[in-house]
């Protein structure tokens, strides 16, 4: 889970984990958060989802960070959207009117980058992550959320030994043992997805498992 493996997949477009369209559990459970339309919300990993149109148009200003260059000029071409790119510590920041994307690194953001961020979407970073480096992403995470911020989560879990990630599972079990000490957290919908999903169902995965969580930042 080198950076080499993740520029490798945009070069080849081998992007299989982006949706072309906005996600159906974001337009459905993104209510649920009742967050006021000026409050500015994070997406972190965030490829060239357009979920973050979908929050835009909510009235949102979204921060987001993304490791590859390629997929961040693409999202702002595809959607039309004319934008300004200038250096800010170790990322390239893409900005349009309401979209900002840092390019590069995750773990070299810092609270700084984040002013104003009340909450957070990921539905594509914490499952990006194999085991030994998602502790560290919760982590980070964490750091870089205000006190009070409130966020919508979502995993995938299955029986990992029947498919290599990514996606990687992840069990409510590991959800509330690993990020319960920062957040609250409360388990909004678990659907039985494997159906919908005929790609896992091609490689015989024989379930699989869809989680929405909303998290709030503990103090």
């Amino acid at each position: 889970m080198q950076p080499s493996f993740w520029h490798d997949k945009w070069d080849a477009q081998q992007i299989g984990f982006h949706l072309s369209a906005v996600n159906p559990l974001l337009v459905q459970y993104w209510p649920q958060l009742q967050l006021a339309a000026d409050r500015k919300v994070f997406v972190p990993l965030c490829g060239k989802s357009l979920d973050m149109c979908f929050l835009a148009e909510q009235g949102h200003d979204v921060v987001a960070c993304e490791l590859n260059d390629l997929a961040v000029s693409q999202f702002y071409q595809d959607n039309n959207l004319v934008y300004t790119v200038d250096k800010v510590g170790e990322h390239q920041r893409y900005q349009t009117e309401q979209i900002t994307i840092y390019q590069g690194d995750i773990f070299t953001l810092t609270r700084l980058d984040m002013e104003n961020v009340s909450a957070f979407y990921d539905r594509a970073a914490l499952i990006a992550w194999p085991e030994a480096m998602r502790v560290n992403y919760a982590k980070q995470l964490a750091n870089l959320i205000p006190v009070g911020s409130v966020g919508l989560l979502i995993t995938l879990d299955y029986p990992q030994a029947e498919l290599n990630g990514p996606p990687f599972a992840i069990s409510d079990d590991w959800v509330m043992a690993n990020m319960g000490d920062n957040f609250e957290i409360e388990r909004l919908a678990a659907n039985d997805a494997l159906a919908d999903n005929p790609s896992f169902v091609k490689k015989q995965v024989s379930s699989l498992t869809e989680s929405v969580y909303k998290l709030t930042r503990r103090g």
